[in-house]
């Protein structure tokens, strides 16, 4: 296949079979055009960074950071010239070289000076993560700000507590919609550790010694040999200054903590952000109907059934947690590379990188549409609740039996009226009435009340207090 015949880079991954991410903001920030921004905002980055210590002239600093600009360069033919080099870096820096020298004759010289690839390509990454977590954090912000609206709301709602998929014990709504709540909390503490101490920049020179730098400095301060520490300290502090992310104890080529790291809140944040799609999907079911996402014209429609409205937010949140686990084990594998550089795995690191970004990022952003539009329906929950006949308090039945009857005979005859009730759909109440060992003990009102579900639900409500709290 020539390069004629290869879909232009706008053809190239228009999100059709990915659609959790198709449109929404974090496409655009991970996109190549994204990725190759961050690359040159390195490499800006990395002259100011110089010139600050005196090795680069500012002058030339500035002619760099001018045209570090990605409309300045044609994003398919760097794609097209890393096939020759196995990364982008190589043809981005002969691509700036030039431009630079084009423009600036006596800057040019000092492109990427004293650098390596990785370098660029790994903070260029991260100025990515730290641009694409801030986007996805802002989303499970208001994520989390629905669902506590829904929580109030519904802090006394009953409804079927469900256990192996069969109603166990009441519970309530807004426990529910708290839980999911605290998984989103949970999920942005998560993303704020890897945002303020996970990002490094990437400075290690060739092989992790910082050689090349050490090697300019010299030759523009020999002063620097008084004191090299010294220097690569000031380096990588103001590297780090200038592109806002943080200091690595070492150089980390071949120590891939941070991509470790990154992948496992991106999969945990869309695992918390699955349970609640998981939980909207078995709940949106006909036959339980107890909540439906906002109804919008043409959303959701069958290609066959006129009928149907399906539930498209919650699967394509689901669709996206099933599969950021997966790609953030390929991340994890990835520590396991060789040398001081690896041919291969950390080239294998970038797209999966990528794709755990726009995932969860588009599953964050479709959470926002699916927390605030859900619809509640209380009523359906009662009905539900009521499908036993009460069956459902029978914890509570044997719990207040025990004192009288022992524990054994009380489950045993709890057991045995759920059954009845079962069997003849019967009132648990009722059942219990006609039992000889209780109709002295219990008069039908109090086993009435006893069988209500909505005066057994614990400390529900106290525990959506408590969350929301947080």
């Amino acid at each position: 296949m020539t390069p004629e015949t290869v879909p232009s880079d706008a053809e190239a991954d228009t999100g059709l079979l990915s659609p959790v991410r198709a449109g929404t903001p974090i496409e655009g920030a991970v996109g190549d055009r994204a990725w190759l921004q961050a690359m040159l905002d390195a490499e800006a980055a990395l002259a100011r960074t110089q010139a600050g210590l005196g090795v680069v002239p500012g002058s030339a600093a500035e002619a760099i950071t001018a045209l570090a600009r990605v409309e300045n360069f044609d994003v398919r033919a760097l794609a097209l010239a890393s096939r020759e080099t196995a990364n982008p870096v190589v043809g981005l820096v002969r691509a700036l070289t030039e431009l630079v020298a084009a423009t600036y004759p006596e800057a040019a010289e000092y492109v990427h000076s004293g650098s390596t690839s990785q370098d660029i390509l790994d903070t260029g990454a991260m100025l990515v993560a730290a641009r694409a977590l801030r986007i996805i954090r802002a989303d499970l912000d208001r994520v989390a700000e629905a669902l506590a609206v829904l929580a109030e709301a519904h802090r006394s709602a009953p409804m079927a507590g469900r256990t192996l998929a069969l109603q166990a014990v009441p519970t309530t709504f807004g426990l529910k919609a708290a839980g999911w709540r605290q998984l989103v909390l949970d999920a942005d503490h998560r993303l704020a550790v890897v945002e303020r101490t996970g990002l490094p920049v990437s400075l290690g020179g060739a092989a992790g010694t910082l050689a090349g730098y050490l090697e300019n400095a010299r030759a523009a301060d020999p002063a620097t040999d008084d004191d090299p520490a010294g220097y690569l300290d000031r380096l990588v502090d103001a590297f780090a200054a200038e592109t806002g992310l943080a200091r690595p104890v070492l150089p980390w080529h071949a120590l891939r903590t941070p991509i470790a790291d990154l992948a496992a809140a991106l999969a945990f944040t869309a695992g918390a952000l699955g349970k609640m799609a998981v939980d909207v999907q078995v709940l949106t079911r006909t036959e339980i109907g107890e909540v439906g996402e906002r109804p919008v014209a043409g959303r959701g429609a069958s290609s066959a059934m006129p009928h149907k409205q399906n539930p498209v937010h919650s699967t394509l949140i689901r669709s996206a947690a099933l599969q950021v686990p997966a790609i953030a084990t390929g991340l994890t594998q990835c520590l396991m590379t060789e040398d001081e550089r690896s041919g291969g795995v950390w080239h294998a690191e970038w797209q999966l990188l990528r794709e755990a970004l726009r995932l969860t990022g588009g599953a964050a952003h479709t959470a926002v549409e699916l927390a605030e539009g859900l619809q509640v329906r209380p009523e359906r929950m009662a009905a539900n609740l009521a499908l036993t006949g009460s069956q459902i308090v029978s914890e509570r039945v044997s719990a207040v039996l025990a004192p009288l009857l022992g524990r054994a005979a009380a489950r045993s005859l709890s057991s045995r009226a759920a059954a009845t009730a079962a069997a003849t759909g019967r009132e648990l109440a009722e059942v219990l009435a006609e039992l000889p060992e209780l109709k002295d003990v219990f008069t039908p009102e109090a086993l009435a009340a006893l069988c209500r579900p909505e005066d057994y639900l614990g400390v529900a409500e106290p525990l959506v207090d408590r969350a929301l709290r947080l």
